[in-house]
Protein backbone atom coordinates (compact mmCIF):
# COMPACT_ATOMS: atom_id res chain seq x y z
CA UNK A 1 0.00 0.00 0.00
CA UNK A 2 1.26 3.47 -0.74
CA UNK A 3 2.23 5.76 1.74
CA UNK A 4 2.24 9.49 1.56
CA UNK A 5 5.30 11.12 3.18
CA UNK A 6 5.03 13.66 5.53
CA UNK A 7 6.56 16.72 4.01
CA UNK A 8 7.93 19.86 5.70
CA UNK A 9 6.98 23.26 4.69
CA UNK A 10 9.68 25.67 4.17
CA UNK A 11 9.27 29.45 4.10
CA UNK A 12 12.29 30.02 1.49
CA UNK A 13 14.91 29.02 -0.57
CA UNK A 14 18.96 28.94 -1.71
CA UNK A 15 19.47 32.24 -3.40
CA UNK A 16 21.08 31.23 -6.91
CA UNK A 17 24.49 32.56 -8.08
CA UNK A 18 25.17 32.74 -11.85
CA UNK A 19 28.93 32.00 -13.10
CA UNK A 20 30.39 32.59 -16.71
CA UNK A 21 28.73 34.85 -19.14
CA UNK A 22 28.15 33.98 -22.61
CA UNK A 23 29.00 36.45 -25.45
CA UNK A 24 25.72 38.55 -26.46
CA UNK A 25 26.43 38.95 -22.30
CA UNK A 26 29.58 40.55 -22.81
CA UNK A 27 31.65 37.55 -22.26
CA UNK A 28 32.96 34.40 -24.36
CA UNK A 29 31.44 31.58 -22.13
CA UNK A 30 29.09 29.01 -24.76
CA UNK A 31 27.10 29.09 -21.19
CA UNK A 32 26.55 29.56 -17.98
CA UNK A 33 26.16 27.81 -14.98
CA UNK A 34 23.44 28.79 -12.66
CA UNK A 35 23.46 26.86 -9.21
CA UNK A 36 21.49 26.83 -6.31
CA UNK A 37 17.72 27.96 -5.91
CA UNK A 38 16.92 24.24 -4.29
CA UNK A 39 13.67 24.93 -1.45
CA UNK A 40 14.08 21.46 -0.09
CA UNK A 41 16.80 19.49 1.60
CA UNK A 42 19.57 17.71 -0.56
CA UNK A 43 17.82 15.38 -3.07
CA UNK A 44 14.34 15.49 -1.33
CA UNK A 45 12.48 16.20 -4.79
CA UNK A 46 9.09 15.17 -3.02
CA UNK A 47 9.65 17.81 -0.92
CA UNK A 48 10.50 20.97 -3.10
CA UNK A 49 12.28 21.38 -6.15
CA UNK A 50 16.16 20.72 -7.07
CA UNK A 51 16.03 23.25 -10.67
CA UNK A 52 19.83 23.44 -10.96
CA UNK A 53 21.56 20.00 -10.17
CA UNK A 54 24.97 20.19 -7.82
CA UNK A 55 28.33 20.85 -10.84
CA UNK A 56 31.70 19.13 -10.73
CA UNK A 57 34.54 21.82 -10.93
CA UNK A 58 38.12 20.01 -11.71
CA UNK A 59 41.11 21.52 -10.35
CA UNK A 60 43.94 23.09 -12.44
CA UNK A 61 46.88 24.68 -10.79
CA UNK A 62 49.26 27.45 -13.13
CA UNK A 63 52.34 25.17 -11.86
CA UNK A 64 53.01 21.51 -11.87
CA UNK A 65 51.71 21.14 -7.83
CA UNK A 66 53.08 18.73 -5.58
CA UNK A 67 50.38 16.29 -5.50
CA UNK A 68 50.38 12.27 -4.90
CA UNK A 69 51.50 10.21 -8.20
CA UNK A 70 48.49 8.69 -8.56
CA UNK A 71 46.25 11.95 -9.29
CA UNK A 72 48.88 13.38 -11.07
CA UNK A 73 49.17 10.20 -13.83
CA UNK A 74 45.79 10.96 -15.52
CA UNK A 75 46.93 14.76 -16.60
CA UNK A 76 50.67 13.63 -18.00
CA UNK A 77 52.09 15.83 -20.43
CA UNK A 78 49.76 18.96 -19.47
CA UNK A 79 51.04 19.59 -16.03
CA UNK A 80 52.79 22.14 -16.76
CA UNK A 81 50.45 23.47 -18.95
CA UNK A 82 47.53 25.08 -17.18
CA UNK A 83 45.11 25.83 -20.83
CA UNK A 84 46.18 22.50 -21.79
CA UNK A 85 45.45 20.40 -18.43
CA UNK A 86 41.88 22.92 -18.43
CA UNK A 87 41.18 21.22 -21.83
CA UNK A 88 41.57 17.91 -21.00
CA UNK A 89 39.67 18.23 -18.01
CA UNK A 90 36.53 19.55 -20.13
CA UNK A 91 36.98 17.55 -23.35
CA UNK A 92 38.48 14.21 -22.03
CA UNK A 93 37.01 14.21 -18.15
CA UNK A 94 33.54 16.14 -18.99
CA UNK A 95 34.39 18.98 -16.31
CA UNK A 96 31.35 21.04 -15.88
CA UNK A 97 33.69 24.27 -14.40
CA UNK A 98 37.61 24.68 -13.95
CA UNK A 99 38.89 25.72 -10.98
CA UNK A 100 42.17 27.53 -11.51
CA UNK A 101 44.33 28.21 -8.50
CA UNK A 102 47.27 30.38 -8.72
CA UNK A 103 49.99 28.47 -6.72
CA UNK A 104 52.62 30.09 -9.02
CA UNK A 105 52.19 33.49 -7.57
CA UNK A 106 52.99 32.39 -3.96
CA UNK A 107 55.66 34.06 -2.36
CA UNK A 108 57.91 30.96 -1.05
CA UNK A 109 57.39 29.31 -4.56
CA UNK A 110 57.78 30.99 -7.59
CA UNK A 111 56.48 34.09 -6.35
CA UNK A 112 54.80 35.15 -9.81
CA UNK A 113 53.69 38.99 -10.62
CA UNK A 114 49.98 40.00 -11.41
CA UNK A 115 50.49 39.95 -15.11
CA UNK A 116 51.58 36.61 -15.39
CA UNK A 117 48.99 36.15 -13.04
CA UNK A 118 46.47 37.60 -15.46
CA UNK A 119 48.40 35.74 -18.05
CA UNK A 120 47.32 32.53 -17.49
CA UNK A 121 43.85 33.26 -16.68
CA UNK A 122 43.55 34.24 -20.38
CA UNK A 123 45.12 31.59 -21.71
CA UNK A 124 42.72 29.31 -19.83
CA UNK A 125 39.59 31.32 -21.01
CA UNK A 126 41.24 31.01 -24.63
CA UNK A 127 41.55 27.18 -24.26
CA UNK A 128 37.84 26.40 -22.70
CA UNK A 129 34.83 27.86 -23.01
CA UNK A 130 33.09 26.45 -19.60
CA UNK A 131 32.65 28.98 -16.79
CA UNK A 132 35.82 29.73 -14.78
CA UNK A 133 36.23 29.48 -10.72
CA UNK A 134 39.79 31.38 -9.92
CA UNK A 135 41.50 31.64 -6.49
CA UNK A 136 44.82 33.07 -4.87
CA UNK A 137 47.65 31.18 -3.35
CA UNK A 138 46.38 31.87 -0.16
CA UNK A 139 49.08 34.14 0.62
CA UNK A 140 46.88 37.20 1.81
CA UNK A 141 48.99 39.84 0.77
CA UNK A 142 50.03 38.47 -2.23
CA UNK A 143 46.21 37.78 -3.15
CA UNK A 144 45.56 41.49 -2.70
CA UNK A 145 48.22 42.41 -5.15
CA UNK A 146 47.17 39.51 -7.67
CA UNK A 147 43.32 39.27 -7.62
CA UNK A 148 42.40 42.64 -8.44
CA UNK A 149 44.78 42.00 -11.79
CA UNK A 150 43.19 38.82 -12.40
CA UNK A 151 39.28 40.81 -12.06
CA UNK A 152 40.36 42.95 -14.75
CA UNK A 153 41.79 40.54 -16.79
CA UNK A 154 38.98 38.42 -17.29
CA UNK A 155 36.48 41.75 -16.81
CA UNK A 156 32.96 40.36 -18.60
CA UNK A 157 33.25 36.82 -18.05
CA UNK A 158 31.46 36.50 -14.59
CA UNK A 159 34.41 34.88 -13.07
CA UNK A 160 33.88 33.19 -9.65
CA UNK A 161 37.16 34.61 -7.55
CA UNK A 162 38.16 33.40 -4.42
CA UNK A 163 38.78 33.35 -1.79
CA UNK A 164 37.81 35.93 0.77
CA UNK A 165 38.20 35.79 4.31
CA UNK A 166 37.12 37.58 7.63
CA UNK A 167 40.13 39.50 7.90
CA UNK A 168 41.34 40.39 4.35
CA UNK A 169 37.70 39.98 2.20
CA UNK A 170 37.31 43.94 1.44
CA UNK A 171 40.62 43.93 -1.71
CA UNK A 172 38.72 41.01 -3.23
CA UNK A 173 35.33 42.26 -2.87
CA UNK A 174 36.19 45.65 -4.09
CA UNK A 175 37.65 43.91 -7.64
CA UNK A 176 34.33 41.74 -7.85
CA UNK A 177 32.21 44.91 -7.40
CA UNK A 178 34.13 47.26 -10.50
CA UNK A 179 34.55 43.81 -12.79
CA UNK A 180 31.42 42.21 -12.41
CA UNK A 181 32.40 38.94 -10.98
CA UNK A 182 31.63 36.73 -8.20
CA UNK A 183 32.50 35.82 -4.69
CA UNK A 184 33.74 33.24 -2.52
CA UNK A 185 33.28 33.38 1.00
CA UNK A 186 35.64 31.48 3.33
CA UNK A 187 35.05 30.56 6.66
CA UNK A 188 36.32 27.96 9.33
CA UNK A 189 33.48 25.47 9.45
CA UNK A 190 31.72 28.13 11.74
CA UNK A 191 28.12 29.01 11.43
CA UNK A 192 28.56 32.70 12.91
CA UNK A 193 31.80 33.93 11.06
CA UNK A 194 30.25 32.45 7.76
CA UNK A 195 27.26 35.03 8.54
CA UNK A 196 29.22 37.94 10.00
CA UNK A 197 31.44 37.48 6.62
CA UNK A 198 28.35 37.81 4.58
CA UNK A 199 27.11 40.60 6.22
CA UNK A 200 30.71 42.26 5.97
CA UNK A 201 30.68 41.69 2.14
CA UNK A 202 27.14 43.05 1.36
CA UNK A 203 27.58 46.05 3.50
CA UNK A 204 30.46 46.72 0.67
CA UNK A 205 27.06 46.55 -1.58
CA UNK A 206 28.40 42.89 -3.38
CA UNK A 207 24.85 41.73 -4.47
CA UNK A 208 23.74 38.14 -2.26
CA UNK A 209 23.34 36.59 -5.73
CA UNK A 210 26.83 37.41 -5.93
CA UNK A 211 28.15 35.21 -3.30
CA UNK A 212 28.98 31.71 -2.71
CA UNK A 213 29.52 30.20 0.86
CA UNK A 214 33.07 27.76 1.35
CA UNK A 215 32.36 26.64 4.74
CA UNK A 216 36.03 24.73 5.06
CA UNK A 217 35.00 20.91 4.04
CA UNK A 218 37.21 17.71 5.75
CA UNK A 219 37.87 14.72 3.84
CA UNK A 220 36.18 11.44 4.70
CA UNK A 221 37.17 10.46 8.49
CA UNK A 222 38.61 13.42 9.26
CA UNK A 223 35.92 15.54 11.01
CA UNK A 224 33.49 15.43 7.96
CA UNK A 225 30.22 15.15 10.65
CA UNK A 226 31.02 18.33 11.78
CA UNK A 227 31.03 20.01 8.19
CA UNK A 228 27.91 17.82 7.27
CA UNK A 229 26.01 19.75 10.46
CA UNK A 230 27.03 23.27 9.68
CA UNK A 231 26.45 22.30 6.16
CA UNK A 232 22.94 21.26 6.99
CA UNK A 233 22.51 24.46 9.45
CA UNK A 234 23.10 26.36 6.58
CA UNK A 235 20.98 25.32 4.22
CA UNK A 236 17.93 24.89 6.97
CA UNK A 237 19.20 28.28 7.57
CA UNK A 238 18.19 29.59 4.03
CA UNK A 239 15.11 27.67 3.86
CA UNK A 240 13.54 29.41 6.98
CA UNK A 241 14.42 32.71 5.45
CA UNK A 242 18.23 33.58 6.76
CA UNK A 243 19.25 35.63 4.08
CA UNK A 244 22.67 35.66 5.11
CA UNK A 245 22.91 31.77 4.76
CA UNK A 246 20.96 31.44 1.50
CA UNK A 247 24.04 31.29 -0.69
CA UNK A 248 25.02 28.20 -2.61
CA UNK A 249 27.87 26.39 -1.28
CA UNK A 250 31.23 24.99 -2.64
CA UNK A 251 33.50 22.36 -1.41
CA UNK A 252 37.29 21.39 -1.96
CA UNK A 253 36.84 17.75 -2.34
CA UNK A 254 40.10 17.17 -4.04
CA UNK A 255 42.15 19.20 -1.45
CA UNK A 256 41.15 17.47 1.30
CA UNK A 257 40.61 14.46 0.38
CA UNK A 258 43.97 13.98 -1.15
CA UNK A 259 46.05 14.94 2.14
CA UNK A 260 44.26 12.24 4.04
CA UNK A 261 46.56 9.71 5.41
CA UNK A 262 44.31 6.94 4.14
CA UNK A 263 44.75 8.03 0.45
CA UNK A 264 48.45 8.19 0.75
CA UNK A 265 49.82 5.64 2.90
CA UNK A 266 51.55 2.56 1.00
CA UNK A 267 49.83 -0.69 0.87
CA UNK A 268 53.74 -2.69 1.53
CA UNK A 269 52.96 -0.59 5.01
CA UNK A 270 49.01 -1.17 5.36
CA UNK A 271 48.82 -4.43 3.45
CA UNK A 272 45.07 -4.80 5.19
CA UNK A 273 44.31 -1.44 3.63
CA UNK A 274 44.18 -2.24 -0.05
CA UNK A 275 45.55 -0.93 -3.04
CA UNK A 276 46.60 2.53 -2.61
CA UNK A 277 45.56 4.11 -5.76
CA UNK A 278 41.98 2.66 -5.40
CA UNK A 279 41.43 3.77 -2.01
CA UNK A 280 42.71 7.14 -2.74
CA UNK A 281 40.01 7.50 -5.29
CA UNK A 282 37.54 5.74 -3.53
CA UNK A 283 38.30 8.38 -0.25
CA UNK A 284 38.06 11.23 -2.89
CA UNK A 285 34.60 9.89 -4.08
CA UNK A 286 33.24 9.36 -0.66
CA UNK A 287 33.90 12.41 0.71
CA UNK A 288 32.60 14.18 -2.67
CA UNK A 289 29.47 12.15 -2.29
CA UNK A 290 29.28 12.70 1.33
CA UNK A 291 29.14 16.44 0.80
CA UNK A 292 26.65 15.92 -2.23
CA UNK A 293 24.12 14.72 0.49
CA UNK A 294 24.95 17.74 3.25
CA UNK A 295 23.84 20.11 0.43
CA UNK A 296 27.04 21.31 -2.08
CA UNK A 297 26.43 22.86 -5.40
CA UNK A 298 29.98 22.95 -6.70
CA UNK A 299 32.48 20.17 -5.75
CA UNK A 300 35.75 20.69 -6.44
CA UNK A 301 37.50 17.46 -7.21
CA UNK A 302 41.00 16.27 -9.02
CA UNK A 303 41.01 12.48 -10.02
CA UNK A 304 39.16 11.73 -13.38
CA UNK A 305 37.61 8.51 -12.08
CA UNK A 306 36.49 9.96 -8.61
CA UNK A 307 35.01 11.97 -10.82
CA UNK A 308 33.01 9.81 -12.94
CA UNK A 309 31.96 7.65 -10.10
CA UNK A 310 30.26 10.76 -8.44
CA UNK A 311 28.71 11.99 -11.19
CA UNK A 312 27.12 8.61 -11.41
CA UNK A 313 26.03 8.62 -7.78
CA UNK A 314 24.70 12.03 -8.62
CA UNK A 315 22.57 11.20 -11.27
CA UNK A 316 20.96 7.85 -9.47
CA UNK A 317 20.24 11.11 -6.55
CA UNK A 318 18.32 13.00 -8.99
CA UNK A 319 16.07 10.22 -10.05
CA UNK A 320 12.69 11.59 -8.64
CA UNK A 321 11.45 10.22 -5.15
CA UNK A 322 9.04 7.37 -5.32
CA UNK A 323 6.81 6.06 -2.40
Amino acid sequence: MAVDPIKERYTSKVGEVVIGATEDQGGTRSHTITIGGDSTLPFLQFEGEIPHPPVIAMEVVDVEPDWNEDVKKPFAGVLQDPAAWARKCVDEFGADLIYLKLDGANPDGEDKTPEQCAKTVEEVLKAVKVPLIVVGCGDADKDNEVMPTVAEAGAGENLLLGTAEEDNYKTLTAACMVHKHSIIALSPIDINICKQLNILISEMNLPLDRIVIDPTAAALGYGIEYVYSIMERIRLGALQGDKMLSMPVICTVGYEAWRAKEANAPEDEFPGWGDQEERAIMWETLTATTLLQAGAHVLVMRHPEAVRLTRKNLQELLVPNKF
